[in-house]
C-alpha cells in the first residue's frame, strides 16, 4: 500500500492493484484515436517513484481512499414522498420528429437518423454527413418573431420544454393555480448558442463591432435556454444551466432531483439542448480527430462496440424530463411515467479528451449513482450506455461496466447514438426518454452496426433487432470532455 501523510491530516491511498493497473500505460491516445508510444516509462506499485512519504507531528490522520466505494449495508429506498423524485412529462425534440412516442417507435424499428448534411455547404468537409434535423417546427410554442431570431438551441429547447409540460398536464391554466416560485426550469447545453456565437464573429471581422447584433451575447449563453423557458412560462423558482459537455443533460437532472429533495422546489423541468450540426461544430470536432470519416455509408458509420467504429456522428435536439415529488404530484393527480431513484457525478481527473483506461471515474461514478438510488449492482438489467463510437471511450465504459456488475448475464445495454449520432449535451435528455420508454413498453431498441464486436464486449447490447425486456432498474450513462462522468437510475414507479 502506497500512503501520502499530510501535515493536514490526511492520506491518500491506493490499493496495490489499483495503482498497478493505473500505471503510465504504453498506450496513449492523440486526440481520440491510438498511437503506440514506447519509449514511455511505467510505473508500478514496487517501483521507488510509486509514492511518497511526507511525516507529521499529527498523530490522527484521515484517510481519502482512491477506489470504489463498497456497500457494507443493504441498501435502501427513499420512503418521504417528499423526497421521492417522480416523472410525470416528457418532451423531445429529436431527428425522428418532436413526439416521444414517434421517437421511440422509430428507434424501436431501428432506423438510422443519420444522413448527409444540406444546411450549410459541407462538400469540402472531411466529414459532411450527421444526424441533422430537418423540417423542424415551432408553430404553437414560440411566436414568429422570437423564432426567426433565436438560435436552434434555444427553439430546441423551448419547445422540448414545453411538450414535457403539456404532457405533464401542465398547461397555462394549471400552472397559473400553482405557486410558481416552487417550479424550476434546469435546461443545460454544452455548446450553447453555437450559430448566434458564430453569426456575432462574423459580423465583427467582415463588418466591424456596429455591425454586431443586439442578440448576439444573449443568444450565445448558455443559461438563455432555462431563461427563455422560464420567461415563457412564468417559472420563478431555481433556474440556471450546466455545461458539462456530453454529460450535461445527466448532471442538469442530477442537480434539479435534488432541489426537489432539498424542499427548494416542487417541480423541475430539466434536460439538456443542443444545435450544433453547423459548419463551426463540425469542423471543430473534425479538429479534434474524434468524428466518422465514413462519407460513404453514413448510416453504418455509428457502431458502438464495433472493431471498424472510426469516430461519432454529430447529432442534435433536445430532451426534457419533467421531475417532481411524489408527494405533489399525488396531490395533483398527475399520471407517474418512471421514477428517479437517484444519481451521481464524478471526474476522470485525467484528460480533456480522453477517458481513464482503467475506467476508475465511470465505475465509481455508477457505484455512488446506486448508492444514492438505494439499490444494489444486482437489481440493475438495462444500462443505456454512452457508446459513442470512438476507439477509447466505447470499452473504457463496458470495463467500467464490467467491474460494478459481477454478473452480467441477465445485463442488457444498448447505444442509442447508433442510430441518431451524439446530441452532445442533449444526448443525456434524449437517451433518458429512451430508457424510460423502455421501462414503460418492455422493449428494448437495438443497436445499430453491429457486425463485429470487441471481444471485451461480453454483454448483450441487443445487435441491430430491438428485444423484449422487462426492465426492473435502468442506468443511463453521459460522459463528456474534461472527464466529466454522470449516471442517473430510472425505475417503473412503485407506489
Amino acid at each position: 500500500m502506497v500512503a501520502i501523510t499530510s501535515p493536514c491530516s490526511s492520506s491518500l491511498i491506493y490499493r496495490n492493484g489499483e495503482l498497478k493497473n493505473n500505471r503510465v500505460s504504453s498506450l496513449q491516445y492523440n486526440g481520440l484515436r491510438p498511437i503506440d508510444t514506447n519509449k514511455q516509462v511505467s510505473f508500478s506499485a514496487g517501483s521507488k517513484t510509486s509514492g511518497f512519504h511526507c511525516s507529521s507531528s499529527t498523530k490522527r490522520s484521515r484517510q481519502i481512499r482512491a477506489i470504489n466505494a463498497t456497500t457494507t449495508s443493504a441498501p435502501k429506498r427513499e420512503q418521504d414522498p417528499k423526497k421521492r423524485v417522480v416523472i410525470t412529462g416528457m418532451g423531445v425534440v429529436s431527428v425522428f420528429g418532436n413526439d416521444v412516442n414517434t421517437f421511440y417507435d422509430r428507434l424501436l424499428a431501428g432506423e438510422s437518423g443519420i444522413s448527409i448534411i444540406d444546411r450549410f455547404d459541407a462538400s469540402t468537409f472531411s466529414v459532411r454527413f450527421a444526424g441533422q434535423i430537418r423540417d423542424f417546427s415551432s408553430k404553437g410554442y414560440i411566436d414568429g418573431k422570437n423564432d426567426r431570431r433565436l438560435d436552434d438551441c434555444w427553439r430546441y429547447c423551448i419547445v422540448a420544454g414545453k411538450k414535457a409540460l403539456e404532457d405533464a398536464n401542465l398547461g397555462t391554466e394549471v400552472l397559473d393555480t400553482m405557486d410558481k416560485s416552487k417550479i424550476g426550469v434546469l435546461v443545460g447545453t454544452g455548446m450553447g448558442g453555437l450559430s448566434a456565437f458564430s453569426t456575432g464573429v462574423e459580423a465583427l471581422t467582415l463588418k466591424g463591432f456596429k455591425k454586431i447584433s443586439p442578440f448576439f451575447i444573449p443568444y450565445s449563453i448558455t443559461n438563455m435556454g432555462s431563461a427563455l423557458l422560464a420567461i415563457d412560462t412564468g417559472l420563478m423558482g431555481p433556474n440556471y444551466s450546466i455545461s458539462t459537455a456530453c454529460a450535461t443533460a445527466n448532471y442538469c437532472f442530477y442537480a434539479a432531483a435534488n432541489h426537489i429533495r432539498r424542499g427548494e422546489a416542487d417541480i423541475m423541468v430539466a434536460g439538456g439542448t443542443e444545435a450544433a450540426v453547423m459548419a463551426t461544430g463540425i469542423g471543430g470536432f473534425i479538429a479534434c480527430r474524434a468524428l466518422s470519416q465514413r462519407n460513404d455509408e453514413p448510416h453504418r458509420a455509428s457502431r458502438p462496440w464495433d472493431k471498424d467504429r472510426d469516430g461519432f456522428v454529430m447529432g442534435e435536439g433536445a430532451g426534457v424530463l419533467i421531475m417532481e415529488s411524489l408527494e405533489h404530484a399525488t396531490k395533483r393527480g398527475a399520471n407517474i411515467i418512471a421514477e428517479y431513484l437517484g444519481g451521481a457525478i464524478t471526474c476522470d481527473a485525467h484528460h480533456m479528451t480522453d477517458p481513464r483506461k482503467d475506467g476508475l471515474g465511470v465505475s465509481s461514478c455508477i457505484t455512488k449513482s446506486l448508492e444514492d438510488a438505494g439499490v444494489s449492482p444486482e437489481e440493475v438489467n438495462y444500462v443505456n450506455a454512452h457508446a459513442t463510437s470512438t476507439l477509447a471511450g466505447d470499452l473504457a465504459e463496458v470495463n467500467a461496466i464490467k467491474g460494478v456488475f459481477k454478473d452480467t448475464s441477465e445485463l442488457k445495454m444498448n447505444g442509442t447514438k447508433s442510430m441518431i449520432g451524439h446530441g452532445l449535451g442533449a444526448a443525456g435528455g434524449l437517451e433518458a426518454i429512451a430508457t424510460i420508454q423502455a421501462i414503460n413498453t418492455g422493449w428494448l431498441h437495438p443497436t445499430l452496426n453491429q457486425d463485429n464486436l470487441e471481444s471485451q464486449v461480453t454483454i448483450d447490447t441487443v445487435p441491430n433487432v430491438k428485444k423484449k425486456h422487462e426492465v426492473h432498474v435502468a442506468i443511463s450513462n453521459s460522459f463528456g470532455f474534461g472527464g466529466h462522468n454522470s449516471v442517473v437510475v430510472f425505475a417503473p414507479f412503485s407506489p
